[in-house]
């Protein structure tokens, strides 16, 4: 099995050398995606809220666009900023997951890329 590089317009674009996501077989392996508006390029970094839903918007367009769905998604990693977000990322989270959620990790971190409080990756499969 190859691995195939898969990226969509409907999802910011990769900030360094690295794919918005990769297709093995029957699995899907989305990058940590930022709450960047692909529309407009902006970080939404003020509300963690506004900053969750579009980060789950960035990966459930990747995951759609590489011909899966978020009822397909099997695991997820959240990094937080601030660990004192969780619940406020859990609602919007849920919001997603609704019905079977993916197995999840969520940790703290002293940084992300563009000093963004909140960063999620996935993997997905593709049936």
């Amino acid at each position: 099995m190859e691995p195939q590089v898969f990226s969509t317009q409907k999802a910011p674009q990769a900030i360094g050398p690295y794919s918005q996501a990769v297709k093995v077989g029957n699995m899907l392996y989305v990058s940590g995606q930022l709450p960047i508006n692909p529309e407009n390029g902006e970080l939404i970094n003020e509300d963690v809220e506004l900053a969750t839903k579009q980060v789950m918007e960035n990966l459930k367009a990747i995951i759609e666009d590489a011909g899966s769905n978020l009822q397909n998604v099997i695991k997820t990693t959240i990094f937080l900023k601030d660990i004192n977000q969780f619940d406020k990322v859990n609602v919007i989270y849920g919001q997603y997951f609704s019905e079977n959620p993916p197995a999840r990790v969520c940790v703290e971190v002293a940084r992300l890329p563009k000093d963004a409080n909140i960063e999620i990756e996935a993997v997905a499969l593709i049936k």
